[in-house]
């Protein structure tokens, strides 16, 4: 009796011990999405993108947004093909960097219905691809009020037409967005009060923001629940420059609306995917970096 005892005790003390580093893995475990221009060189270098997929699912990144969006495909695949190649990996579909500016000739007569026709086929395909969210990478400054003020209306069209199709229609800043049109209005602001809460959010580029000069937290109290997704950026890896203030930032998540965070690395101090996996790791490690935003 008394050995069947110690062997259950060595038996639970040796699940006890193989349980302890699944329990740091799962502590560990975050929704943070990657931005897939994160890793353009080596899928511009001809690797496979499931062997791509595999390995940032690996490291941890839980979601993709795509950048490659061409005429009906994404990274050459049809809708179909891409969603399973990410699920396949074990990682979701969240969103996907896309976009169509408006012609000379559309600005000119106020008709952008032949884009819209173009978004119609986008949003579709996007669709399939069990795409949630649908952002405009960012547009050049208006030269006129009347041309911005256009691309707003535009906007809140292709919004309408994605909330249609069960999609959120979001718009990414750079640093440019801070100039002013026609000297009158800040483009960033401008564009966030013109545009419906209901139809166009705002996917704020925390780094983007902090080179134009300005506190990401401001934004998010100026205009409490725009910003539904954010990207996650710093001059290299994530967390490297001491430049952006992350922690301020994800305290401050709830007031901004935040239900998703895609990390972007752009630029590198090593090779890509030991810097996408250090910009992950900075994320993960972090203790202001909650574990999901979307509940």
């Amino acid at each position: 009796m008394h050995h069947i005892m110690k062997t259950n005790y060595l038996l639970v003390l040796f699940a006890l011990l193989l349980a302890i580093p699944q329990a740091a893995d799962a502590k560990k475990k975050k929704d943070i999405a990657i931005q897939l221009y994160s890793v353009r060189d080596i899928i511009n270098n001809g690797t496979d993108l499931n062997v791509v997929l595999k390995n940032l699912a690996q490291m941890g990144y839980t979601s993709i947004e795509a950048a490659n969006y061409d005429n009906g495909k994404f990274y050459g695949k049809t809708p179909e093909e891409f969603k399973n190649a990410v699920e396949k990996a074990g990682m979701k579909v969240l969103s996907s960097h896309c976009s169509r500016g408006l012609s000379d000739k559309e600005v000119a007569s106020g008709d952008f219905s032949e884009s819209l026709k173009w978004w119609d086929q986008s949003i579709a395909a996007h669709k399939a691809a069990g795409m949630k969210y649908i952002v405009n990478p960012g547009i050049g400054v208006p030269k006129t009020m009347k041309e911005m003020k256009m691309y707003c209306d535009y906007f809140n069209e292709i919004g309408k037409r994605c909330q249609q199709n069960g999609m959120k229609f979001g718009y990414h800043n750079h640093a440019h967005e801070f100039q002013k049109v026609e000297n009158q209005a800040v483009m960033l602001d401008y564009m966030i009060e013109n545009t419906n809460p209901e139809y166009v959010f705002f996917q704020m580029d925390v780094y983007w923001i902090v080179r134009g000069q300005h506190s990401p937290v401001d934004y998010f109290n100026k205009y409490p629940g725009r910003f539904t997704v954010l990207h996650i950026k710093d001059d290299k890896e994530i967390g490297d420059s001491g430049m952006v203030g992350f922690d301020a930032i994800f305290r401050n998540a709830k007031v901004a609306g935040v239900k998703h965070i895609v990390a972007e690395i752009e630029g590198y101090s090593c090779p890509v995917e030991e810097s996408v996996k250090k910009s992950l790791d900075y994320l993960l490690d972090a203790p202001f970096v909650k574990a999901s935003y979307s509940k």
